[in-house]
């Protein structure tokens, strides 16, 4: 036989071949359950396309050992099936931060040293916990999610067929290496995520042209936040991270600006002499807190002081108590509410009379916190979300660094 007969069968068997390794998806989203009402999908065959080829296209990764070992630690390589698509969602009625996934175990030993290896805590009944991360395992299956509150809940609603819709990944992503989606009956309304060489985007709309355009206005001013929102973002905010506070009178108009700064803070200890007096110790550390303000427009701005008092988030000084920075001082007069540091007072910016939430990592930021210093965030430059009537868009735009996102650790 010649060798032309040989290798084009074989060229043939690999094209194939990588076809379903890397292209071939099943789109049958099994582990959503009916009453979720947000959904978010990551294509994990795109998003291996993406690793793949920029690890191909840098050199200085091919021979990192360490990049290796971290690999090797990572989940993927811990007894789990790895999804077409892995499938993260909310359940109706649950706290905002309650995200829960379902991924399939075919390795059970495996991911239990896994598990020991990371330090997860075994609390019994194949419960375990890591941090804000829990784990319940049900044969060859592991529920995550953020808390523990639902994981049971979950776990019966997979048990039983009925209580899982017939979606399809078509519904929900279109191309993109992922997408969040929220479902109001037979609604669904579709975010794509797109990974970028140094950035993510998140958006519903193709015209991007003017949030570019906003977020150079809001990028000259350089602050750590910049904030303006409208009624109907007011709104949407209030009840997109606390559905219990339907009850807040009217907001028109919301406006938000803070700087970062390092004070010296003293503490003062106590201690006691040879003779046993006691004596006062004071040592100093700096901390980084924020200087603001924050208007909170309304045609009824004493609806909104009364419904602060009532909460208990105006003390007798005139301080609003639920910033944890203090000191600072509200006040009212006839159209808003005035929120603001005591000390060094910024100034508003003036108003652009469009919706936006600019937050830029400062390094004042990243150095105080260590959360910040040792994650991902490390990498992010800032945060941007704009709307403009049905369009959203959101970008986490990283810092320029010579690996792209996907290879940075």
């Amino acid at each position: 036989m010649s060798r032309k007969k040989i290798i084009v069968p074989l060229i043939l068997v690999l094209v194939i071949a990588c076809y379903f390794v890397f292209f071939h998806k099943d789109k049958n989203l099994q582990y959503v359950p009916e009453n979720a009402d947000a959904v978010a999908l990551v294509d994990m065959k795109k998003l291996t396309r993406q690793y793949i080829s920029s690890f191909v296209t840098h050199p200085s990764q091919w021979f990192d050992g360490k990049k290796g070992e971290q690999e090797s630690r990572s989940v993927w390589d811990s007894g789990v099936e790895i999804p077409d698509f892995l499938q993260i969602f909310h359940l109706k009625n649950s706290g905002f931060s309650n995200w829960y996934t379902v991924i399939e175990l075919k390795d059970h030993q495996k991911f239990l040293s896994f598990l020991k290896k990371h330090k997860f805590v075994n609390k019994g009944k194949n419960l375990y916990q890591k941090d804000h991360i829990f784990l319940t395992i049900d044969g060859n299956h592991c529920i995550a999610g953020t808390s523990e509150q639902d994981l049971t809940r979950v776990k019966n609603l997979l048990l039983h067929p009925s209580a899982k819709k017939k979606y399809n990944a078509d519904q929900f992503i279109e191309g993109t290496t992922g997408s969040i989606s929220f479902i109001s009956g037979q609604k669904i309304k579709n975010f794509s995520i797109q990974l970028k060489e140094d950035e993510v985007e998140i958006k519903n709309t193709s015209k991007t042209e003017t949030f570019n355009a906003l977020l150079a206005k809001v990028q000259q001013k350089a602050r750590f936040l910049e904030v303006e929102l409208d009624a109907e973002n007011v709104k949407k905010f209030i009840s997109f991270f606390n559905k219990g506070n339907n009850d807040i009178p009217e907001i028109t108009h919301y406006k938000a600006v803070a700087e970062l700064e390092q004070v010296n803070d003293t503490i003062v200890t106590y201690g006691y002499d040879d003779n046993f007096n006691e004596i006062e110790k004071k040592t100093f550390q700096k901390i980084t807190q924020p200087t603001y303000v924050i208007s909170i427009q309304s045609p009824t701005p004493e609806n909104i002081w009364e419904y602060f008092q009532n909460k208990k988030w105006i003390n007798s000084q005139n301080q609003f108590t639920i910033i944890p920075f203090q000191p600072n001082s509200v006040s009212k007069n006839k159209d808003e509410i005035l929120i603001q540091s005591a000390r060094n007072k910024v100034q508003l910016s003036p108003d652009l009379q469009e919706n936006y939430v600019f937050i830029k990592n400062d390094t004042l930021l990243s150095s105080s916190a260590s959360f910040i210093n040792k994650g991902i965030l490390s990498t992010v430059d800032y945060i941007f979300y704009g709307n403009k009537g049905k369009d959203y868009y959101i970008k986490l735009k990283g810092k320029k660094e010579k690996l792209p996102l996907i290879l940075r650790r």
